[in-house]
């Protein structure tokens, strides 16, 4: 990435509090077999460790806490949480949605191939293919035309 496309990293660098990156997600969870067998088995995230209200589990160095309590999703914003894949994964990950019948909340309209979809308690999720980088390369090329 070119240095003129970074011109907040002074801001980032003066700042007195430095967030080291993204810990771990809570989500609640109304049923934790079914939302295990959807992260777990649909998505392909490692289970780490279960207990009665709650599981911990991880891909690629994310960390979910699927804990059991009462869902409250508005579903009136566009808050969701996006995980990052491949191509082919993705296109494997369609098709498994449609034997499932994962339900999807939005059609993609940006950069990069993505699915929106649901979880079995109604987060919000996306499976994107690409990164900050390459949405930056696509808003310069579209702020040129």
């Amino acid at each position: 990435m070119q240095p003129e496309r970074l011109q907040n990293t002074q801001t980032l660098q003066q700042s007195p509090v430095m967030i080291t990156g993204l810990n771990h997600i809570t989500l609640a969870v109304t049923h934790l077999s079914t939302s295990l067998e959807f992260y777990c088995d649909l998505l392909g995230f490692r289970k780490v460790h279960e207990w009665e209200n709650g599981a911990y589990i991880e891909a690629a160095g994310l960390w979910l806490c699927l804990s059991l309590g009462d869902v409250v999703i508005s579903g009136r914003d566009y808050s969701h949480i996006a995980f990052s894949s491949d191509q082919a994964s993705l296109l494997k990950l369609r098709v498994a949605f449609a034997n499932k019948k994962v339900r999807c909340w939005k059609e993609n309209n940006s950069e990069g191939d993505s699915i929106y979809f649901l979880d079995p308690d109604g987060h919000r999720l996306e499976i994107h293919v690409g990164s900050l980088i390459t949405r930056m390369e696509y808003l310069n090329q579209s702020i040129k035309k």
